[in-house]
C-alpha cells in the first residue's frame, strides 16, 4: 500500500503539454482489498501568483497517511520540477523525502530518509509527482507509449506506460468515459501492476487508479467528485 500511495495519487523526449494546463481539484475513496474500511485521498493543481504551479496530494487510511507535493514551471512547453516533497507516516517506518532543482547549477539536492543525494540536471528529467502531469498531457495529445526520466528514491528510473483503450468509469459524480492506461514494466523484474484512467472530456483528470501488488495485495482509488477549471465533473446518469 505504500508505493500505491505514492504512485497515486507516483522521457528521453522532452515532456511538452498537449494543451494549456487547467487547475483542477479531486477527491477519492482509497479502498484496499485486504481491509474492511475504505480511506480517502485528494488531489489537486492550482497556478500560484508568480506563474508556478503547485501539485499537491494526500490519502488516509487507518493510522497511515501521506503527503506529496510538487511545485514546477511551463516553460516553452516542458514541465520543469522546482521542488519536490513527500511526508508518509504510519505503515511501519515512516519515510521523508525532500528534492529542490537548480535550473542554474543543473543539479537536483535533496535527502531520502535522511541520505543526501545529487543528480545531474537536464531538461525532461521529472519528479514523481510532476511525471503525472505529463503523463496526463500525452495522452491528451493522444500518444499510445510514453516513457519519462523520473527521480526516485537515490536513482534516475524510467517509467513507461501505454494506452489501453477507452472505458466507462462508473463513479459517484456519474459514468465517465476515460482513457484506459497501464504501466508497463519488465515481468522478470517486478510482478506489480497499475492501471490508470483518465476522464477523456474533463481535462484528463485521473478518476481510477488499481494497483496489485507483488504479494497480491489491491489497492484502489475512485474519484468521488471533482473540479476542472473551476466547473464540477459531472458524469452521466444511467
Amino acid at each position: 500500500m505504500r508505493r500505491a500511495l505514492l504512485f497515486a495519487l507516483t522521457l528521453f523526449a522532452l515532456p511538452a503539454l498537449a494543451e494549456d494546463l487547467e487547475p483542477f481539484s479531486a477527491s477519492y475513496t482509497a479502498d484496499w482489498k485486504q481491509l474492511p474500511v475504505s480511506g480517502s485521498a485528494s488531489r489537486s493543481l492550482k497556478r500560484e501568483g508568480d506563474g508556478r504551479w503547485t501539485l499537491n496530494f494526500e490519502a488516509s487510511m487507518l493510522v497511515a497517511g501521506l503527503t506529496e507535493e510538487s511545485t514546477f514551471r511551463v516553460d516553452n512547453g516542458a514541465l520543469l520540477p522546482l521542488t519536490y516533497r513527500l511526508n508518509r507516516s504510519g505503515l511501519g517506518k515512516g519515510k521523508k523525502v525532500e528534492q529542490d532543482f537548480d535550473w542554474e547549477q543543473k543539479q537536483v539536492i535533496g535527502s531520502d530518509r535522511g541520505d543526501s543525494v545529487r543528480f545531474p540536471l537536464n531538461r525532461g528529467l521529472l519528479d514523481k509527482s510532476t511525471y503525472q502531469i505529463a503523463l496526463q498531457q500525452d495522452v491528451a495529445a493522444g500518444k499510445k507509449s510514453v516513457s519519462y526520466q523520473v527521480v526516485d528514491g537515490d536513482e534516475i528510473e524510467t517509467y513507461d506506460f501505454r494506452v489501453l483503450g477507452e472505458e466507462v468509469v462508473r463513479t459517484k459524480a456519474g459514468l465517465i468515459d476515460a482513457i484506459k492506461v497501464e504501466r508497463v514494466r519488465d515481468p522478470t523484474q517486478s510482478t506489480r501492476k497499475t492501471v490508470l484512467w483518465f476522464a477523456k472530456d474533463w481535462g484528463h483528470l485521473l478518476v481510477r487508479l488499481h494497483q496489485v501488488e507483488t504479494d497480491g495485495k489491491e489497492y484502489q482509488i475512485m474519484l468521488k467528485e471533482g473540479t476542472v477549471a473551476g466547473k464540477p465533473v459531472e458524469g452521466r446518469r444511467d
